[in-house]
Parts: structure tokens; C-alpha cells; sequence
């Protein structure tokens, strides 16, 4: 009999805990959570059962019933059970599972809980075991009661009233608002200009770059600015100095870790916390996360004794720093490296460039300020009462920017000069400036802002980003912008030149774009169900489930202040007039056939519609919108132009018609009944060349892809993950030691006859029969 079992939810983190334990410890992994909410009971009361307390009914999920019982049966075998699940309110969520599918007690099952990986951390937990925390697990409760409650009542009503309405989410439905009220803001902006005049002066045969203290509102203005200096004396007025100190950041919590390693290293959030999380596994890093900043006493002297023996005392300074967010809970550390001395964490390069970004933040909260010296030059115009100002910047001290720099380029620096000095002017341009639009959310950025709001909690902000982009109701842009001219005067020698230069304007690459159809659903809750939407009453219902997790707010009590308002909504609901939600618009009339063309919404987006579809008339034509215009703003132009889709390009060597068209997914060319998409050409340019090669290289594609055909509907396919059988029904991967080319007609069917069915036809199949699943179910 094993005399320890400690169970975990992560196989990395049991491989890594398992050699710090040594021999008496056996370490297993639930692989995550272990149960769900049933999405039907078999004796018909509601999942969630709202008049009896809301006691919610739990099932082991199908892919964990093999993990159950190989746990149950290491349980029999052990003579303690130790739980060693995440410390936050999720891992206290799945230890209270374990116990109640393992048959634990709770009140007397060992629980550990640590925030780091280490020899130290894991035997320091061991000595400290503890009960589980059931406020914690209330907290998680209520919000997977209320998140359910919500999905399940609220997107039956999107999906029936608003068209293309996918879902709705408690938490999603304010993110999506954030980022339509940005766009509307964007498109609402009148913008403006001015220009802005740089001059470069000499003195002793150095440069001084200096700005006009004043922009001018025309170019007529700015002109007769530039003929001003022509002749003109220029005169150093004043020198000022002043010093100045930059001091580091907090070391990283969740939010700003995600802010930083977007903002710095481009990483999306999602893919943010999977870095993070091997990294913690492995031991390398705390847990990530965290709401706090807090630093313990052992990693702050590890920090300053690595800062004194590699870079000198002068650069070490012992720091604390406050948590500024009231509702901090969960974990007692900022994110941090278990060893500071150690500069490579991971193999994988993009897990080591977090790695690095975290070290360096963290070195850096223990590190001195950065001392500065900022000088500002005024330069007086002989004939003119305006001022040129030069400004620059010495850095006198480095401090924490030798290891954590500003990531701004490098400030001018300038020449020794005094006052009374006499300047040589060398050239000066005036530039028309664009006054800027409010800038679109960036991943970071819309966490920081879901942050200040208080909406979300540090394990919900990557679910929050990742779900509005999968329900379609945002996309990150790729659009390098458009160009636009920008006059510009150049003075040199004396002479005045006018030159007309392009930029590039309105880029959304890289940010979170709303959809048509975030737009439209988050108008329809916005005007149906303000309370789902609105900022202050998600960030109250954060705060209440802290309330829960710290004894502070019963669990039901909470949750009839939410659910009963609400679901007097739900049942109003029924009277809304879908065709008042996302109204057609009548552009104009079709020259052709005389009939109305109208923009409107349809099941995947905003469409153009021509001709009515009354009865008596014939069917009605359908084009997409093209990209860059809405409902709202398209002209009848430009869908007139539309509707020259599909378009046939030419034909193949066969003398099969090769139609062009917009879809769904985008632009493609069809020929018999393949698809090609065609991005990024236009259907209305694209030349037969271009579409020939295009066709020729997806038959290669597809000849690769098919290494056999039994001519009965079995295949033997090359994916993306090796070769594999199928018969369209199921798919099986063929074994390593089975040559794809070689495989018998025989063979693969006993493959396919073992595969268990696909998930998707699994799932199709579940909701056209309802059978009634026999598992053994929990309340609470």
C-alpha cells in the first residue's frame, strides 16, 4: 500500500512536484476539473435547481471517467490523501470534486496549497496542510451558477430575436460593449489638422533639432511662418536644467504581465497564460495568478543579493509595494522566478522571452531609480515673438533601466551652449498634422481596462478576450490603414518648397475589432438588458463573489439579488419585435430590373439583398457587404457593384467555368465543386492566370493529401497531424509501425471499427435522438 497520494490537476506540475517529494509520495493528475453541470438530469428537475436553493446537479465528465477510476482506485491504496490543486478559488473548486467523486472527507482531507514549485515551497506545504476552504468554493459555485444561468436563459433570446446572435455572456456581453462604444467613438471623431514647424540649428558645427512652441491652423499660416525666418536672427533666450528620478513598476501581477508581454513582445493574452503556466509547472516561476504585488522576504533578499554581486550596491534598493486593488485574493506573491539567478527558464524560445520579461520586472522592483537631467533650450526669432523650443535628456544614474529599460527610443542629446549664443539655422518644415481618433483596444489594453472597471478577476481575463473572438463578435484587425496625402513646407537656403508626401491612416492591425454582429447584439442587450451589460453592475457582482470567498456574502443570498431581476427580463423578452433589432435599409433602386436593393443583417452578417422577396416576385439575389463598409454607410454604388458576383473569370484546360464570388470565409474562385479561396485578391480583378495557378496548386494540395482510396467511401488521408483513415463518419490515425501507402482495405476498416465516432457527429447525433444518459449524478 502506497503510503501517500497527492493529487494535482496538471500532469506537468505532478512530474515536476514528484521529484521534490522523493519516495512514500505517489503524485496524480486530475487533468484539470473532473465534473460539470449536467446538461440534462434524468429525472427531470433543472440542472441547476433554482427554487431548491439552486442545487446544482454534477456528473463525472465522459473524457475524465477513465482518471476517476484510476484515482479511486490509487485512493484504496493509499494511506493519506493529500489535495495539492491550485491555491486559487478553481483549484479549491476541483479539490471539493475530488472529495466528492473520490468519497474524502472533507473535513479531514489534507489540503496544500503553494505558490510556487520548489523543494522548499512543496515541504514547507506539506508540514502546513489544511482543510479545504468551502468560502472559496461557494465563490467559484457562484460564479458557474451564474454564468450558466445567463448563457442558458439569455442566448436562447439572442439566437431567436437578433440575426446572427450567437450567445451571451455575463462577463463577454460588457467586454463586446467596450469595444463598440470604442468604434462608434472612432467613427463619430471629426477629425482636424494643423502644422507643426521642426527647425534644425547649428552651433559650432553641432545640431540642435528644436520645435515651434506654436502649430498653425493653415497652411497659408504656416507659410508665411517659414518666409518669416528668411533673414531672421536666432538667439539662445534661456537654458533650463532640472533633475529628475524614474522609478520601477510593481513586479508583475496577472493583468499587467498580460499588458506588458503584449504591449513588449506582441504575445496574445491567451497564449500569454499558457507560457506562464508551463513555466510555473516546471518551477520557474510563482503562480500566475495573482492579483498582489507583494513580494516575500526570501525573494526580495534573493533579488538584492543577485543586484549587489552582479551590478554593484549602489544599484540595490529594498522595495515593498502595495496592492492597489481591493479585491486581491487568492494568491499571496506577485508573479516572480523561484531563482533570480537563473537566466534561461525554458528551452522553448517563446516560453524564455516571458520568462525573461518577468526576471527582468521583478529584478527591477528591487533595483534604484534611474536619475535623470532634462534640459529645455529656448531660442528667441529676431523678428517674430514666437520661440523655438530644444529638449533633451541625460540619464546620470541607469538604476532599474539596466535591466528593465523604458523601451523609448533614445532622447536627444544635446550641445553645450549659453545663453546670448548666436544659432545658425540650417532648414525648417512645416508638416500637416492629423489630430488622432481614440486608439482601438489592444488585448492589454482592453485587460487594463476591464481591470479599472473591476470586471473580470485574474483567471477570467484570457477566457473574457478569447470568447468574444470565438463567438465572432470580434476579430483582430489586419488592416495596415489607407493612405492619405500630407502637405509639407520645406525651408533650405532660403527657399520654400511645397511637397505633398502619402502616410498611412487608420490601421487596425493587431487590434480587437468589433463585428457587425457584436455590434448588433450588444446594441440588442443594451436596450433589452442593461444590467447584463452595464460596467458597475458586473464589477458589483465581482466584488460580491469576493464577499463570498472570505465568509462575508452566503452564496444564495448573492445570487437571488442577480437572478431574480434578470430572469423577470428573460420572461419579458418574449415580446420583443425582431424585426425592430438590426432594421433593413433601402439603398436604391437596381437600374436592371428595377428592383429594390437592401442592406440588411443576415445569419452570418450584414448582407445586400436585391429585390424584395414579397410574394409573386422571384427570389432575391444576395451579395456580401463589401469589406470596410456597414449597413449604415454603404452607397448604392458600391452595391451595384457588389452584385457583379459571381463573375466568371475564364475556364480550365477542360473547359470548366472558373466562377469568382465572396463567401462566408472570404473570396474564392469555384470550379465544378471545388473552393479555392483566393485571399488576398479581389473577385472583381482577379485574372485567369492568377486563378489557374491558384486551382493548380490546391489539386497538388489535394493529390498529396490523398494516399489511398478503397472506392467505398474509406480513405487514407495525410492531416494535419500525420496520416489517418476515414470513412466520413469516423476517423482513425494510423500506428507508426503501419506504412500509410502500404495499408490494406482490411486494415483500415478494423481501424475505423475501433475509432470511436467523430465529437461533432457525436454531438449532432446526441440532440436529434435525446437519449437519456445514464450516469450517476451529485447535488448539493
Amino acid at each position: 500500500m502506497n503510503k501517500n497520494l497527492v493529487i494535482v490537476e496538471s500532469p506537468a506540475k505532478a512530474k515536476t512536484i514528484e521529484k521534490y517529494l522523493g519516495n512514500g509520495f505517489t503524485v496524480l493528475s486530475s487533468v484539470g476539473h473532473i465534473r460539470s453541470i449536467v446538461k440534462k438530469t434524468t429525472d427531470g428537475t433543472p440542472p441547476i435547481d433554482v427554487k431548491n436553493g439552486y442545487k446544482t446537479t454534477y456528473e463525472v465528465d465522459s473524457e475524465k471517467k477513465k482518471i476517476a477510476t484510476q484515482l479511486k482506485k490509487a485512493v484504496k491504496e493509499s494511506e493519506t490523501v493529500w489535495l495539492a490543486t491550485d491555491e486559487d478559488r478553481e483549484g479549491e473548486a476541483i479539490a471539493w470534486h475530488l472529495c466528492e467523486v473520490l468519497k474524502l472527507d472533507i473535513k479531514k482531507t489534507k489540503r496544500i496549497v503553494f505558490h510556487e514549485i520548489t523543494k522548499t515551497a512543496i515541504e514547507k506545504a506539506i508540514k502546513n496542510p489544511r482543510t479545504i476552504d468551502m468560502d472559496l468554493v461557494q465563490a467559484q459555485q457562484a460564479r458557474q451558477i451564474l454564468d450558466r444561468l445567463v448563457g442558458f436563459e439569455l442566448s436562447p433570446v439572442v439566437w431567436r430575436k437578433v440575426p446572427g446572435g450567437k450567445s451571451a455572456g455575463r462577463v463577454q456581453s460588457p467586454a463586446v460593449r467596450l469595444l463598440v462604444e470604442k468604434e462608434r467613438e472612432i467613427e463619430s471623431f471629426n477629425g482636424s489638422f494643423s502644422f507643426k514647424v521642426i527647425a534644425e540649428f547649428t552651433h559650432n558645427n553641432e545640431i540642435i533639432k528644436a520645435e515651434l512652441s506654436n502649430k498653425f491652423k493653415t497652411e497659408e499660416e504656416a507659410n508665411e511662418f517659414l518666409n518669416s525666418l528668411i533673414g531672421s536672427t536666432f538667439t539662445v533666450s534661456d537654458i533650463t536644467t532640472s533633475p529628475s528620478t524614474r522609478n520601477p513598476s510593481a513586479p508583475f501581477t496577472t493583468s499587467t504581465l498580460q499588458q506588458d508581454a503584449n504591449n513588449r513582445l506582441g504575445f496574445g493574452i491567451r497564449a500569454t497564460m499558457s507560457s506562464a503556466q508551463k513555466l510555473y509547472q516546471e518551477g520557474k516561476i510563482t503562480y500566475m495568478r495573482t492579483d498582489s504585488v507583494n513580494l516575500s522576504d526570501q525573494a526580495i533578499a534573493m533579488a538584492a543579493d543577485f543586484i549587489k554581486n552582479e551590478f554593484g550596491d549602489q544599484y540595490s534598493q529594498i522595495r515593498t509595494f502595495k496592492t492597489k486593488s481591493a479585491s486581491a485574493q487568492e494568491a499571496h506573491e506577485a508573479i516572480r522566478p523561484t531563482d533570480m539567478r537563473l537566466e534561461r527558464g525554458s528551452s522553448n524560445e517563446y516560453d524564455q522571452k516571458l520568462y525573461d520579461l518577468i526576471r527582468r520586472r521583478t529584478l527591477a522592483s528591487q533595483m534604484s531609480p534611474a536619475k535623470l537631467e532634462k534640459t529645455v533650450i529656448t531660442i528667441k526669432i529676431s523678428n517674430n515673438n514666437k520661440t523655438f523650443e530644444a529638449k533633451g535628456e541625460v540619464i546620470i544614474f541607469d538604476g532599474f533601466m539596466k535591466v528593465y529599460g523604458g523601451g523609448k527610443k533614445d532622447p536627444d542629446i544635446l550641445p553645450t551652449v549659453k545663453s546670448n549664443d548666436i544659432l545658425s539655422i540650417k532648414t525648417a518644415s512645416a508638416r500637416q498634422i492629423f489630430a488622432k481618433p481614440p486608439a482601438r483596444f489592444s488585448e492589454g489594453s482592453l485587460v487594463k481596462k476591464l481591470e479599472e472597471l473591476g470586471i473580470g478577476r485574474p483567471s477570467t481575463y484570457a477566457t473574457i478576450i478569447n470568447t468574444v473572438q470565438v463567438r465572432g463578435y470580434a476579430e483582430k484587425g489586419e488592416d495596415e490603414g489607407q493612405p492619405r496625402d500630407v502637405i509639407t513646407l520645406n525651408l533650405r537656403d532660403n527657399v520654400i518648397n511645397r511637397e505633398i508626401i502619402q502616410e498611412k491612416t487608420g490601421s487596425n492591425r493587431g487590434k480587437l475589432v468589433p463585428t457587425a454582429s457584436g455590434e448588433v447584439v450588444s446594441d440588442f442587450l443594451t436596450e433589452h438588458f442593461e444590467q447584463i451589460v452595464d460596467y458597475g453592475f458586473t464589477a458589483s457582482v465581482e466584488t460580491s463573489f469576493d464577499k463570498i470567498a472570505t465568509g462575508a456574502m452566503a452564496r444564495n443570498i448573492m445570487l437571488d439579488d442577480f437572478y431574480k431581476s434578470f430572469h423577470k427580463l428573460i420572461e419579458e423578452s418574449g415580446g420583443i419585435d425582431r424585426s425592430t433589432v438590426a432594421k433593413a435599409r433601402e439603398i436604391g433602386i437596381d437600374p436592371k430590373t428595377k428592383k429594390p436593393i437592401l442592406a440588411r443583417f443576415g445569419r452570418y452578417g450584414p448582407m445586400l439583398q436585391l429585390g424584395s422577396g414579397d410574394e409573386g416576385e422571384d427570389k432575391p439575389k444576395f451579395a456580401p457587404i463589401p469589406a470596410g463598409r456597414k449597413i449604415e454607410n454603404i452607397t448604392l454604388e458600391e452595391a451595384l457593384y457588389a452584385f457583379k458576383l459571381p463573375r466568371i473569370v475564364g475556364q480550365t484546360k477542360s473547359g470548366i467555368d472558373i466562377k469568382a464570388n465572396i463567401g462566408r470565409f472570404g473570396p474564392y474562385i469555384q470550379i465544378d465543386k471545388l473552393f479555392v479561396s483566393i485571399k488576398p485578391l479581389d473577385p472583381h480583378t482577379i485574372t485567369l492566370k492568377e486563378a489557374l495557378d491558384l486551382y493548380n496548386a490546391k489539386l497538388v494540395a489535394e493529390a498529396e493529401k490523398n494516399i489511398a482510396d478503397f472506392g467505398d467511401g474509406i480513405k487514407v488521408l495525410k492531416g494535419r497531424y500525420g496520416p489517418y483513415v476515414t470513412d466520413g463518419t469516423k476517423n482513425a490515425k494510423i500506428p507508426k509501425d503501419i506504412e500509410p501507402k502500404s495499408i490494406t482495405h482490411e486494415q483500415a476498416k478494423e481501424l475505423i471499427k475501433e475509432a470511436p465516432a467523430n465529437k461533432k457527429r457525436k454531438v449532432i447525433k446526441k440532440a436529434i435522438k435525446k437519449p437519456v444518459r445514464k450516469t450517476t449524478k451529485k447535488k448539493i
